[in-house]
């Protein structure tokens, strides 16, 4: 089975060297480059095609993270782009999400979490850090109130990155509901995806 290639984004060498070297333990992942800037970034996605892309949000002077992901998003809408920073607040972490973004991980992340959530990205699950999926969970217990109580609880299980089975598997319902449930949560808050679902919840909650 071919390896799933990374391309890593930060403009700090150290930090670029030591994720090299982590990935470099698993034989499924393959960092094929490196770029120290967001405009780099966009000439090695063009280049290389990597099938994820982890990424800083702040990289000095020149294109931040954040456009960085959306330029990626918008030149390839399928791109899967992992954050891997320091930086936790809600507001970086919906601002991440609506660029496009996948993932949110904080840099004290296990390595675990890390080989999980780009080998997830791949497979199109949205992954959390647990200290921001705990936190944001506190903060989806109580969403919009269009919302059902079962539509709320499934709601508050997308920050875990599940599937529609594993989904089902933790309410107890059919895959078929799930996708019956998703529909409206999309609909009622005017999303098509799991992030954008997500992301909307923070910045009401945030707003009340």
């Amino acid at each position: 089975m071919n390896p799933i290639t990374v391309l890593l984004v930060y403009d700090h060498l150290v930090v670029r060297s030591g994720l090299r070297a982590l990935l470099g333990t698993q034989p499924d992942l393959q960092v094929v480059a490196e770029a120290a800037s967001g405009e780099e970034a966009l000439v090695q996605m063009e280049q290389l095609g990597p099938a994820v892309v982890v990424m800083d949000l702040a990289m000095g002077p020149g294109m931040d993270g954040i456009e960085a992901i959306k330029q990626l998003r918008r030149r390839n809408s399928t791109q899967a782009v992992l954050v891997f920073t320091t930086y936790d607040s809600d507001a970086d972490i919906v601002r991440a999400v609506d660029a496009g973004a996948m993932g949110y991980l904080l840099k004290d992340a296990a390595p675990e979490e890390i080989f999980a959530a780009i080998r997830g990205a791949v497979q199109g699950k949205s992954v959390m850090s647990a200290p921001v999926a705990s936190r944001l969970f506190q903060q989806l217990r109580n969403p919009d109130e269009i919302l059902t109580p079962r539509e709320a609880e499934l709601l508050s299980l997308l920050i875990e990155g599940l599937s529609n089975r594993e989904l089902g598997q933790r309410l107890f319902i059919s895959e078929a509901t799930v996708k019956t449930h998703l529909a409206h949560i999309y609909a009622k808050l005017g999303v098509e995806t799991r992030a954008a679902a997500i992301a909307t919840a923070i910045r009401r909650e945030g707003m009340r």
